[in-house]
């Protein structure tokens, strides 16, 4: 017989695992994510009592692609305008939990014995929290969509950006045992390049790719292209020096921008299910019960420390940034954990050789310690909430109250002089990135290609270098129009000088600097492939630039690049029937909710379901199919799968999703105990049915009975119609939910 690969036996073994130990922990009502990992250790090679996984490399394989999952599903759920919205939260809360942190874990670090070097590692480890685990336990408590889950998103991609530039940092420390600002410096400019690069073209490309392909797609091909195009990216990510999950969750962001992003999570989520539940388990069999016993002193000590230190940083952070106390502490307690990208961090000290080599089997053990805590941190920060919101002295309140609402205004607008240096200044690093990234793919794609095809020609190179110079430049076009003369007004400058003092000292450097970029990148394309003296390189850039600004077809040209793009970034948004005002986006807030069959909404009226008194929220608009009903009226019957547009505040719109996206509280239902009863009837003459149409009968009019056949002279007439005559000697088949007790009908009855 044919051996069977190991990969084959060891999912069972875990996938059988799961399944029975999560059966389990849904039964006792708690999170699925502690079920895993419990499941993990149960199949690891420290527990001898059940069957184990004999190959643990590929199993991290498996896990590994269940991460990207976990983040791409992240990114499906993600908006670059939420982003935008909560990014200062993000980052300020990031920003002032690493800090806290790194101090405390180094501190700690110190105080159990661990040389500096490990003390660095450690406050580094101790400062990023897990995304994976934290997003888990919102699937698993049903807390994705509460108001403050999206300050806890936006805190985790900032963390996760910076536990990027922390790799960078610990090797360049590891290396020269020194700290290196340079090398710091060039990944965060390395790092802005790449996710500008990405969204930019992402945004124009595949929104555009995936509308012309609409008509032929169907739910497989689309399938099959979403998870394409987030491997592609994690390929990406990957050569470019960066983590996988960073580039998983940048293409489902891009993803999110798209029209088809629902249809797209709702096919990914049982991938993300199937390998998000290998990703945990295999953190399971990584818990070692000897290294329990031995360092149960570190242990402990180190997952006290995140526990309550991380999440009272992480709520001071958020805070910091101008949130209410309740979003405070309902965000900062979900930060108690580390995870993946500590284990990371761990491992380059280990393959450097700069700890010890117990450290990592303790932050292992912490990490499980810690994520056993994560949900019940969760489902107690409001308890703890309306705990402490009455003990608090009224001027504490009153102070946090008026730094919220201070800190969240919208009154400070910068005007005048520093809107424009703004809007210059996000002009020049927005265009320079994109030049950037078509001149650095120009000289690594395209110069050697059309090199290789002359020369195998016998076409001097200088003729490709001189096409390839032409169609990069020529592509460069639009953008050094826009970077040398959009937002440019000659009135606006005018009233600038006039307006403000000294606005010449700020103007002027800023229109000189936008045509040096110009000029600089049009002289980087060509040095990079003719290698012309200086002078001559700066003639040629000066004429190109000149024919660029006065060319109307450059710039008809970027005006049709930047509407197609803001269309593609608009386009998910644009399914709404209307957009709220600027001015009233704190105040209101939209979505698009898929209205569920177990809904207690679902087959009531509008008016029987009363949402504005019951909810304080208004469907603005019901999709139907291919049917958009707009402002339905009060006796609109709500249909399952209707997609409803609902507007009010997070608070009320979180409160009808509950209700609207009600999910089964037993997935299969049993209905063995439900028969419907089959007879025979004979039909004779002079009977109650003879001569009397199939609809008119008393079978049909007075009895729940249905005539599903008729023999008739050898003949079987199957679901005959409504005026199909009953004829003498004619058999019926007739099917009921009752037993037949109908007088006239029990004597000829025959049940089968």
């Amino acid at each position: 017989m044919e051996n069977l690969p190991a990969i084959f036996t060891d999912l069972a073994v875990i996938l059988i695992a799961a399944g029975v130990i999560t059966v389990v922990f849904k039964w006792l009502k708690q999170p699925l994510v502690l079920g895993y990992i419990l499941a993990g250790f149960f199949i690891g090679p420290y527990f001898k009592w059940f069957p184990g996984v004999t190959d643990a490399a590929n199993i991290h394989v498996w896990s590994d692609i269940g991460i990207v999952f976990l983040m791409f599903g992240l990114g499906l759920e993600f908006s670059l305008k939420k982003l935008k919205k909560v990014g200062a939260t993000g980052a300020i809360t990031a920003l002032t939990e690493l800090a806290i942190m790194f101090l405390i874990g180094s501190s700690v670090g110190k105080m159990l014995g661990f040389s500096s070097m490990e003390c660095t590692f450690l406050g580094c480890m101790l400062s990023i929290s897990s995304t994976s685990i934290i997003i888990k336990s919102f699937d698993d408590l049903r807390l994705k969509q509460q108001k403050f889950t999206s300050t806890v998103t936006a805190v985790l991609v900032v963390e996760d950006i910076i536990a990027v530039l922390l790799l960078v940092v610990l090797s360049t420390v590891s290396v020269s045992r020194s700290f290196d600002g340079g090398a710091l410096a060039g990944q965060m400019v390395k790092l802005a390049f790449f996710l500008v690069a990405w969204f930019v073209f992402g945004i124009y490309l595949i929104p555009t790719f995936l509308r012309w392909m609409r008509r032929y797609m169907s739910e497989e091909t689309l399938l099959i292209l979403a998870v394409g195009l987030c491997f592609g990216m994690v390929v990406l990510a990957a050569q470019a020096g960066f983590s996988t999950a960073l580039g998983a969750f940048v293409m489902g962001a891009i993803l999110a921008e798209t029209i088809e992003v629902d249809v797209i999570h709702r096919l990914v989520m049982p991938l993300k299910n199937l390998f998000g539940a290998v990703f945990f388990v295999s953190v399971g069999m990584l818990v070692n019960p000897e290294v329990l016993v031995d360092y149960i002193v570190p242990i402990l000590v180190i997952a006290l420390t995140i526990i309550l230190f991380k999440s009272i940083a992480a709520t001071a952070g958020v805070l910091l940034s101008g949130r209410p106390l309740k979003t405070a502490i309902q965000s900062g307690f979900c930060f108690c954990q580390i995870g993946e990208f500590s284990f990371i961090i761990a491992g380059l000290g280990l393959s450097f050789k700069v700890i010890d080599p117990n450290l990592y089997p303790i932050i292992v053990s912490v990490s499980i310690l810690t994520t056993f805590v994560t949900p019940y941190m969760i489902k107690g920060a409001l308890p703890f909430y309306n705990w402490l919101n009455p003990k608090l002295p009224a001027k504490a309140k009153q102070y946090l109250d008026h730094y919220s609402n201070n800190a969240s205004s919208d009154a400070d607008h910068e005007a005048g002089i520093r809107s424009f240096v703004k809007k210059q200044l996000t002009n020049i690093i927005l265009y320079g990135i994109i030049l950037a990234a078509i001149a650095l793919l120009s000289g690594t794609l395209l110069r050697p290609l059309l090199d290789g095809i002359f020369a195998e020609a016998g076409i001097p190179q200088i003729w490709s270098r001189l096409i390839g110079m032409a169609a990069t430049l020529l592509l460069m076009s639009p953008f050094l129009w826009a970077v040398a003369v959009k937002n440019v007004s000659k009135q606006r400058i005018k009233e600038m000088f006039s307006t403000y003092r000294f606005s010449q000292a700020v103007v002027i450097p800023i229109l000189v600097l936008r045509y040096f970029v110009a000029l600089f990148f049009v002289g980087m394309v060509v040095g990079s492939y003719v290698n012309l003296a200086v002078g001559f390189l700066m003639v040629i850039a000066l004429m190109v630039l000149i024919v660029v600004l006065f060319s109307r077809k450059a710039n008809g040209f970027y005006a049709q690049i930047e509407e197609r793009f803001l269309d593609n970034l608009n386009s998910r948004q644009a399914q709404n029937s209307f957009r709220i005002p600027a001015g009233m986006e704190n105040e209101f807030y939209m979505e698009r909710l898929c209205m569920s069959p177990y809904s207690p909404l679902a087959g009531k009226t509008l008016a029987e379901n009363d949402l504005r008194d019951r909810y304080g929220a208004n469907v603005v608009t019901i999709e139907r199919g291919d049917q958009i009903i707009d402002l339905p009226g009060r006796d609109e019957i709500l249909m399952p799968s209707d997609v409803l547009t609902v507007i009010g505040t997070e608070e009320q719109v979180s409160a009808i999703r509950g209700d609207v996206e009600r999910e089964a509280d037993v997935l299969i239902h049993d209905h063995s105990d439900h028969a419907i009863h089959m007879y025979r009837y004979r039909v004779e003459s002079g009977g109650p049915l003879c001569g009397l149409p199939v609809g008119t009968s008393v079978l049909a009019t007075q009895h729940h009975v249905m005539v599903i056949a008729i023999e008739r002279a050898g003949e079987k007439i199957v679901n005959p119609r409504r005026n199909t005559i009953f004829l003498h000697n004619d058999l019926l088949w007739l099917v009921s939910p009752e037993e037949m007790t109908v007088e006239g009908f029990e004597r000829k009855m025959v049940k089968i």
